[in-house]
């Protein structure tokens, strides 16, 4: 297991990181340190986490942070952010823990333009609870709960949650990044930045969606897993922005 060096105070260095090999959950926790450390914000930086693989960053950030109970992120947030509105509030979710257990507490806040942010990880599986299927499985993928792959017949189709949220007024700004290279590694940075900005701003709701791997309930390896992210993932949940409320007024 190697040891994680960061560049942000955001990040605890020289630690050791719990995630398996080729997870990006690891690079996502750097650039939302970078972002808000190059905010001036860092001090008031809360992390609200979901649980699973997601909950593991307590054990990596050095800022305030807090566990939700499952799928219930965003209305804890929604408590932290309203009784501190000085504070930089984010959830950081799974797609089980946000769009399944937690659908209803995503599409709440989002409804009411809460003045927090989202950063929403789908690796279009249950991670650290046995690798079951989300609600973002791809169809024909397999998974301990769908052996012999997705039938939309038997369990649907997969959620795109950023289209869906886009359905609803109040959103703010929501954009679907990844960090499978280094120039999307940038636009993800970019990306957390801008949804922090935004929140600091008092503009509302805003959610990043990064599509990563996961090779361990892939059962792929990491060079593998990162084919079947580029040639199936992105042609399920393509990269782009969705929604820039800020944009749209220039």
């Amino acid at each position: 297991m190697a040891k994680v060096y960061s560049r942000t105070k955001g990040i605890l260095p020289d630690t050791v990181s719990g995630f398996c090999p080729g997870c990006m959950h690891g690079t996502v926790h750097k650039l939302i340190g970078e972002a808000a450390e190059e905010l001036g914000k860092l001090d008031k930086l809360v992390r609200v986490e979901g649980v699973g693989c997601c909950g593991l960053g307590q054990f990596y950030v050095a800022h305030d942070a807090t566990i939700a109970a499952h799928g219930r992120a965003c209305a804890v947030a929604t408590g932290i952010k309203r009784s501190s509105p000085d504070s930089l509030v984010y959830t950081y979710q799974g797609d089980g823990d946000l769009a399944s257990i937690g659908l209803a507490e995503t599409m709440s806040a989002a409804n009411r333009g809460e003045n927090f942010t989202v950063i929403f990880v789908n690796n279009g599986i249950y991670g650290m609870t046995g690798g079951q299927m989300a609600p973002t499985t791809l169809i024909g993928m397999n998974s301990t709960t769908t052996p012999e792959g997705r039938e939309p017949d038997l369990h649907g189709y997969p959620m795109h949650i950023v289209e869906i949220l886009n359905q609803l007024t109040a959103p703010y700004y929501l954009e679907r990044v990844s960090c499978n290279t280094p120039q999307n590694v940038i636009k993800a940075r970019k990306a957390i930045k801008k949804a922090f900005q935004y929140q600091l701003e008092g503009r509302g709701f805003s959610l990043v969606e990064i599509v990563t791997s996961c090779p361990t309930n892939w059962g792929m390896s990491t060079l593998d897993s990162l084919k079947f992210l580029e040639k199936d993932m992105f042609d399920e949940y393509p990269l782009g922005l969705v929604r820039d409320k800020g944009a749209e007024a220039k």
